[in-house]
């Protein structure tokens, strides 16, 4: 009997055994499977898929992604031809620059040449090449370069007093990417038709300026007049998008040349949370903005004091040359009087996501330095609001500043009448917008707990800021999501320059206690004729604004004696 139950018993474990190691096998097999379809996978993932999967802050320093590739046998072949190479561009480089030189020639001197220049005996060294894809009429390279020389470049500056100064430019670190067009493709050698470069970006630009067998700093403000001056005619010169052409088949190449592409418009509504830079009361705020750093290209707004929380609405009119890879730039200063203003914080936008013809309403953060790529401390925030107008898409889209609304663009003066630039800013100072603005209060959500017993008891006050006209509503009592469902109409002289603040207050029987704001340009409610939003409100807690507008134009002209 126990014979038999043993055999029962072992044939029972032996099968058990089996379909374990049956079972076991198989989910070996299947894990196999799906980790030889997951190397396959990671076999067939691009770069683009690794930046989608991790962002930046996951790899290491050492890891970086690039599609240039490494040019050392351009290196080497550079080394060797460079005494050749030197010769040849130093002389153009002098003749090109020179001019330019002269033009942002600072007032304090009456002369500024070069003469001494050449490149020195140290080749540039190109890191990386690039092919960009672009229209099949062309081809684009892109060529990193670093290059830290030494050049003999000495300028011939001569004061207003009489002085003449002999000034080595020393010690030039660069680092940049020129951008290097093949355009047009033709079916002659060299297969191409003329090839433009340009300096596509300036990562790094140092130099040191030194007065030969004397000292730059025995007559004030030269050393930073000259680094201005070179900085500037380096920008303008040969900057992106600036560019030079070089033909290298007879034709016509003017299609290559720079041209303006449209106008970009910009409203600086405002700032908050700025850094207080002051020891006593607060800082005095002014703004610069520019999409190329030139001098006459540079908008500086006007100065706020002792106020971290600016409001400016002011407008600006910048030419756009190339969209796709320019930028507009916002730097907030605290001026110091007879002192050098200091930085507040800086941001920028880039054009290419702007939609033509629509206004878009921005708040930006401002950050220390553009370069740098991870400074989380908070410095305050610039109000844009921003509408770009491309040339020859007028049927395209609604635009605001066409003859329906009676403004007038650059681009529409200088196509109905030939007049100077001067007489253009006069004209467009002259045009106003007038019209009547209804502006419905709906509600508000979230208001913050101001009284003691838990709720507010909230009402909004509405001013247009440059007639100083107001309107209030009924108080609701007891309220954090009170409704009003008021409309207050507004009889607006100048729309392009003025302002709705909308103010939200806390009822009580001695005084009102402020919760928060919100402001409005009407530059939206002029292209859209009737708009309703939720606006978060500045500087409460929580909170939100129901507001409902509406715009009826009564367009009108001064008229203007030139």
């Amino acid at each position: 009997m126990s014979f038999v139950v043993g055999l029962v018993v072992g044939i029972v474990v032996g099968f058990a055994l089996i379909v374990v190691f049956v079972r076991s096998e198989n989910a070996r097999s299947k894990l196999r499977t799906d980790l030889a379809a997951t190397v396959a996978a990671f076999a067939r993932m691009t770069v683009e898929d690794s930046r989608q999967l991790l962002g930046p802050e996951y790899y290491p320093s050492w890891v970086v992604f690039s599609q240039r590739q490494k040019l050392n046998w351009l290196n080497s072949h550079l080394t060797k031809i460079w005494p050749y190479v030197n010769e040849a561009a130093s002389e153009l480089i002098k003749s090109s620059v020179e001019p330019t030189l002269e033009q942002y020639r600072p007032i304090i001197l009456s002369s500024l040449k070069f003469s001494k220049f050449t490149l020195g005996t140290v080749a540039p060294q190109f890191t990386g090449v690039s092919i960009l894809e672009s229209d099949s009429s062309g081809v684009t390279m892109e060529l990193e370069m670093n290059w830290d020389g030494n050049p003999n470049i000495v300028l011939d500056v001569k004061t207003r007093l009489g002085v003449s100064l002999p000034v080595q430019v020393k010690d030039i670190g660069f680092t940049g990417v020129f951008r290097l067009i093949f355009k047009p493709l033709v079916e002659e050698l060299p297969c191409f038709g003329a090839v433009c470069y340009s300096l596509r970006q300036k990562k790094k630009f140092d130099f040191k300026l030194k007065v030969i067998g004397g000292d730059i700093t025995s007559i004030p403000g030269l050393s930073g007049a000259l680094e201005d001056t070179i900085h500037n005619a380096i920008e303008d010169s040969i900057t992106w998008p600036v560019r030079k052409i070089v033909p290298i088949l007879p034709g016509d190449y003017s299609d290559l040349e720079l041209k303006p592409s449209g106008t970009l418009e910009v409203k600086l509504v405002q700032a908050k949370d700025l850094t207080n830079k002051d020891f006593i009361g607060k800082s005095d705020p002014y703004a610069e903005l520019y999409i190329r750093p030139l001098r006459e290209r540079t908008k500086t707004s006007k100065i706020i004091s002792n106020d971290l929380n600016p409001i400016w609405n002011e407008h600006y009119e910048f030419v756009v040359e190339d969209a796709s890879t320019q930028h507009l730039y916002v730097k907030i200063f605290d001026d110091e009087g007879l002192q050098a203003s200091e930085l507040l914080g800086c941001a920028q936008v880039q054009l290419s996501e702007l939609e033509p013809g629509k206004v878009k309403d921005v708040w930006l953060k401002l950050v220390k330095d553009l370069e740098v790529q991870r400074d989380n401390k908070y410095r305050g925030e610039v109000h844009l609001e921003l509408l770009y107008c491309p040339y020859g898409m007028e049927n395209s889209f609604t635009n605001p500043f066409a003859k329906k609304v009676e403004m007038t663009t650059l681009e529409r003066v200088l196509k109905n009448a030939a007049l100077t630039e001067r007489e253009v800013s006069q004209k467009k100072r002259e045009v106003i917008v007038r019209g009547v603005l209804s502006v419905t209060v709906i509600s508000a959500e979230d208001l913050p707990v101001v009284d003691l017993m838990g709720k507010a008891d909230p009402f909004v006050v509405l001013t247009m800021k440059k007639s100083d006209t107001k309107n209030k509503t009924r108080v609701v009592n007891e309220n954090l999501n009170p409704e009003w469902n008021q409309t207050f109409d507004f009889v607006v002289e100048d729309a392009l320059h003025d302002m709705l603040i909308a103010e939200v207050y806390d009822h009580d029987t001695f005084r009102k206690e402020y919760i928060g704001r919100c402001i409005l340009t009407l530059t939206r409610v002029i292209l859209e004729g009737e708009y309703r939003e939720c606006f978060t409100l500045d500087g409460a807690k929580s909170g939100r604004l129901n507001l409902s507008l509406k715009w009826v134009p009564q367009p009108i002209y001064r008229d203007s004696q030139w």
